[in-house]
């Protein structure tokens, strides 16, 4: 079949109303629904253990009383070396302060959309706008857009934006809330010395002083040891360098050896820095480990080969090779180890325990074989699953990779229990998915990296996160040359060029296309390698059209439409006929878009293609109506609002009461566009897309 490329209008379409007046099809349409604000609170439970920082959280109030509430909100910048706690004060404060903030508490961590370095700030800015409750189909495509939504759903509100990890000003400067009575909490390893321009007040966070590490200690070990042996206690805190990462680590340890008394096992581990010449903080950790029963100790080595900050059991199951009971039971064990942390997402490991679990895997095994061998597997499940998860929410299409082969004994398929379920684990996986590319690429997997985007592509159609899909697609082309699968590089390099023509990035994503249209002419003359020429012609065609170029727009999509013709492919033909119709209106032929869409929308039907007859018949409305057929396109379009109705669309429907508010207009109905517009408006309003015009696909 041929490609999807258009999301808009994909629901049911075969609803039938009855011709009849203007006022009488008003009276049967059914309400807008509606949606109950939801105040944001993006932060996790809080820690049954906090010690101190009074100074610090005394100054962050004194900010925040004296802070004037003009037109820009109070920046404050915790800054301090990684572990030193500064995420769980930024916490404690966010939650502490939060009745004084209404309209809620917003969460964002820079680190997990770092790559190599830098961050897609779209990607930060639609995290926060999802937050705020703006749907995916809302958000807009760029950058600038983005941030205007962001400004406009924050002006005059009182929120808490916690930005955590942040490594510069320019990153952290478009996250800031429009109202002037909001309060950002910004942490960084460093000074923020670029951020220009704001009411910013840097509140340094240094180690935990000894007595406070040492009553952190006893909060978090109900022992009398650590009363009863002060100096030892002391010893021990000092030693975790006043890092509360360390000193929950060092207060599990503790209380898994009960029956040595508190001197003994400080000695131990003096003793151990003495000889091997590691910090205190090393020996506590090197002792947790070696309490380590023999699975959850290998499936510490194995964590950090896996490419995102948070795990489930699932994917330990597919590091370790096994069923998702051993893998659960060694999550846990690693948790009461103090060496993971638990969250409703799936486990955390602190990046300073990440650094040593590496460092106990390069001890353990210098080769890499284990680690390479646990890399494949992973990569493998997660490729299997992404494409399961793909073949239920978009159903049969174009790909090339065959189904990844799990050995026995590992983890279960997942289960989806439908279209939604798949979409959702498909973005609650994001990172890893999009990391495992990068990894399998890395590890010489290519076939591997490029099938893993085939799945991506039905993501990435859904939730545009262009950092990911541009870095992802870049990567399957290079694999995909690399393996040198001659229709894999046809098919990565059209999909890479769409992500880049939807940023305007319009050289490279022809270049990109050349080359796929160059590739295309070495294929053979199967069904399927006529099917992906024709793809690439479509794309081609696509581009032109987001350049206004529409005469060539129409050359590429004619000679793909003979081919899927020549092929037999009845839905490529149709979809060539539906993007003709749209371009003869966008050209100001509408009577030709009429015959082409009237056309299509025949097809849709008579092919029982529920998403493309709502397509064609809304654009065919559209086409009537520019036609001067303003009664004939009423039924068309009425039925298209329903039928977005039905679905609970509010994006579709908002897009429909604008066609529809032009409609009566030319039938003179001036009450009825009104009442159309400010419907429309009012849901733009709701579910945060910008004033004006809905988007249009």
């Amino acid at each position: 079949m041929a490609d999807e490329t258009y999301n808009s209008l994909d629901g049911r379409a075969d609803v039938v109303v009855q011709a009849g007046s203007i006022g009488e099809l008003h009276q049967h349409l059914p309400a807008a629904p509606r949606v109950a604000e939801v105040v944001p609170f993006q932060l996790p439970p809080a820690l049954v253990h906090f010690e101190n920082r009074h100074a610090e959280q005394e100054r962050i109030a004194r900010a925040a009383d004296s802070h004037a509430e003009d037109d820009t909100p109070l920046v404050v910048a915790l800054t301090g070396m990684g572990g030193v706690g500064k995420t769980a004060l930024g916490f404690h404060v966010a939650r502490k302060l939060s009745g004084r903030y209404p309209d809620g508490v917003l969460y964002v961590d820079l680190d997990d959309l770092r790559r190599e370095g830098v961050v897609e700030v779209a990607d930060a800015v639609a995290g926060l706008l999802g937050g705020l409750g703006v749907p995916p189909d809302w958000l807009e495509r760029s950058f600038a857009g983005r941030t205007q939504q962001y400004w406009t759903r924050t002006r005059g509100k009182r929120l808490i934006v916690v930005v955590d990890n942040a490594r510069y000003g320019t990153e952290v400067v478009p996250l800031l809330p429009a109202g002037g009575g909001s309060l950002a909490i910004v942490t960084s390893q460093g000074p923020l010395h670029d951020l220009d321009g704001v009411a910013a007040v840097e509140v340094p966070v240094g180690p935990l002083t000894v007595d406070d590490a040492a009553r952190l200690l006893t909060r978090l070990v109900d022992d009398p040891r650590l009363a009863a042996e002060p100096d030892a206690a002391a010893e021990l805190a000092r030693g975790c360098g006043g890092l509360p990462a360390a000193l929950r680590v060092a207060g599990q340890w503790v209380r898994k050896y009960r029956r040595r008394s508190l001197s003994r096992l400080v000695a131990e581990l003096t003793e151990e820095l003495w000889q091997k010449g590691v910090p205190m903080v090393e020996a506590v950790w090197d002792a947790a480990f070696a309490g380590l029963a023999a699975e959850p100790a290998r499936l510490y080595c194995l964590l950090p080969q896996h490419p995102a900050p948070v795990v489930t059991p699932a994917a330990v199951a597919a590091l370790l090779g096994c069923g998702l009971q051993p893998a659960e039971d060694a999550l846990e064990e690693l948790e009461a180890a103090g060496l993971l942390e638990s969250g409703p997402e799936g486990f955390r490991m602190h990046d300073l325990l990440r650094g040593h679990a590496d460092r106990r895997a390069r001890r353990a095994d210098p080769g890499g074989t284990a680690r390479a061998a646990a890399r494949r597997r992973l990569i493998r499940w997660y490729r299997r699953q992404a494409a399961r998860a793909d073949l239920l929410a978009a159903g049969p299409r174009m790909t090339f990779a065959p189904e990844a082969e799990l050995p026995a004994g590992g983890p279960p398929d997942v289960v989806f229990t439908g279209r939604t379920d798949a979409l959702r684990w498909l973005e609650s996986q994001r990172s890893a998915l999009y990391g495992c590319v990068r990894l399998a690429f890395d590890a010489g997997l290519f076939e591997d990296a490029w099938a893993l985007c085939e799945p991506l592509w039905t993501h990435f159609l859904d939730h545009p996160h262009y950092a990911d899909v541009t870095d992802a697609f870049r990567t399957g082309v290079a694999a995909a040359d690399r393996s040198e699968h001659l229709a894999a590089m046809v098919r990565m390099r059209c999909q890479l060029a769409r992500p880049l023509w939807e940023q305007q990035q319009y050289e490279q994503a022809a270049e990109e296309l050349r080359r796929a249209s160059s590739a295309a002419e070495a294929l053979g003359g199967s069904p399927e390698e006529r099917k992906l020429v024709a793809s690439a012609m479509e794309f081609r065609g696509l581009l032109k059209s987001a350049q206004g170029d529409w005469a060539a727009a129409v050359a590429d999509f004619e000679a793909a439409r003979r081919i899927h013709a020549g092929i037999g492919n009845a839905y490529g033909v149709l979809l060539q006929t539906y993007l003709l119709g749209r371009t003869a209106l966008s050209q100001g032929e509408p009577e030709r878009a009429v015959a082409l869409l009237r056309e299509a929308h025949a097809m849709a039907r008579e092919q029982q293609r529920e998403r493309m007859t709502a397509r064609t018949g809304f654009e065919l409305g559209r086409a009537l109506r520019r036609a001067g057929r303003a009664p004939e396109a009423g039924e068309l379009i009425r039925a298209s609002l329903e039928n977005a109705r039905e679905r609970g669309s509010a994006f579709d429907e908002a897009r429909i009461l604008e066609e529809l508010a032009l409609l009566e207009d030319e039938l003179g109905a001036r009450s009825e566009a009104a009442a159309c517009r400010e419907a429309a408006r009012q849901l733009a309003e709701r579910f945060g897309g910008l004033p004006g015009p809905a988007q249009s696909s």
